[in-house]
């Protein structure tokens, strides 16, 4: 299991992170000015942040309704048992699937949520019943569907590793 302790970071540090969370398109040259350091200093802390893993990657963040994908599900899933077998054959199974954007091990009633993206009730009802259904294990699934996306972000809090 991955550490929870924080990185040491320093406040020029963290104000990189902060803009490179909001663009991560953005030029060395221009993250250096808007964080107040010049840019060599600037370009050697992303580069040791990417080598230390604090930084994993950049991506593009897609409008999932401009790719008519406008059903966002929650899924809770209960399983049999919770043996780590049991456990490995799910997260297996939902690992290939590229509808399910996200899935979590959790406390409480379900021992699993997922957050699932797809076109419409037709394709989920589809997943459902080929998919989620047939994984060996399952004993319960509850589904919730989102109607509106109240917020959405992909910036973690950094405020907390300031002094």
């Amino acid at each position: 299991m991955p550490s929870a302790e924080p990185a040491a970071l320093d406040t020029w540090s963290l104000r990189i992170l902060d803009v490179l969370q909001q663009d991560a398109e953005i030029s060395t040259a221009e993250l250096a000015e808007r964080v107040g350091l010049s840019a060599s200093p600037c370009w050697r802390r992303v580069a040791e942040m990417k080598a230390r893993g604090i930084i994993r990657g950049s991506v593009a963040l897609v409008d999932p309704l401009k790719l008519g994908l406008a059903v966002n599900v929650f899924v809770h899933v209960s399983l049999r048992q919770q043996d780590k077998a049991t456990l490995e054959v799910f997260t297996r199974a939902v690992e290939r699937r590229p509808e399910v954007m996200e899935c979590y091990l959790m406390s409480g009633e379900a021992d699993f949520m997922l957050r699932v993206v797809i076109r419409d009730l037709i394709e989920y009802q589809a997943l459902l019943q080929d998919c989620l259904t047939q994984i060996p294990g399952v004993a319960n699934i509850r589904s919730s569907f989102a109607l509106s996306q109240v917020k959405y972000t992909t910036a973690l809090p950094t405020d907390h590793l300031r002094d």
